[in-house]
């Protein structure tokens, strides 16, 4: 028995340490790994919570800059068609320019899908020098309201030495995408959603 002791005891220890570590340090291990896992999942957090922080410190320093757009914009392309309005621009052009306003003849506002907004064709009429005409459509292009000229023709004044007589379609716009005949601004819906 005498030498069966110590390897019942060196027997009995190891079965005791590997209860131990079955026991002890196995969930232990396991909850370090899970432990990691979480430490590596709140790193990546941190990381996409940083981004995001950082975009809207970008997009707080940059809304100044982006409400000024969106009030030249809303200057450029008003909320209503004011035709009347239109035809005061259209008036100061001509005299600016020296030019007699002929004819001004503003058409329904037609919803345009791709710009989505609504367009205001206008037939303009007007007699003067080449120089006043250029100067003419300079100021139609250079409006506080967006417009643009298009179809332009210049023919000789039959009746004046050295007079043109331009004729051409000035568009403005306005974002009221229901302008037209009884809207003044109307319900200000984009008849694409009012489909949906």
């Amino acid at each position: 028995m005498g030498r069966r002791g110590p390897l019942i005891a060196g027997v009995a220890g190891l079965v005791l340490a590997s209860v131990l570590v079955f026991f002890l340090v196995l969930p232990k291990m396991s909850e370090v790994t899970a432990g990691r896992g979480r430490l590596v999942d709140a790193q990546a957090d941190q990381q996409t919570l940083f981004s995001r922080l950082a975009a809207l410190e970008d997009a707080r320093d940059s809304a100044p800059a982006a409400q000024a757009t969106i009030a030249e914009v809303d200057r450029e392309i008003p909320p209503t068609a004011d035709v009347s309005g239109v035809i005061l621009l259209m008036t100061n052009a001509a005299v600016q320019s020296s030019l007699e306003l002929k004819v001004f003849t503003p058409v329904t506002p037609i919803f345009d899908p791709v710009a989505r907004l609504s367009r205001i064709d206008i037939q303009v009429n007007v007699q003067g020098t080449y120089f006043e005409i250029a100067e003419f459509l300079f100021r139609i292009e250079t409006l506080p309201r967006a417009a643009r000229v298009l179809d332009v023709n210049l023919t000789p004044d039959a009746t004046t030495l050295g007079a043109l007589t331009m004729s051409g379609t000035v568009q403005v716009y306005t974002s009221d995408t229901s302008a037209g005949p009884g809207s003044s601004p109307g319900p200000t819906q984009d008849p694409a959603a009012a489909g949906a």
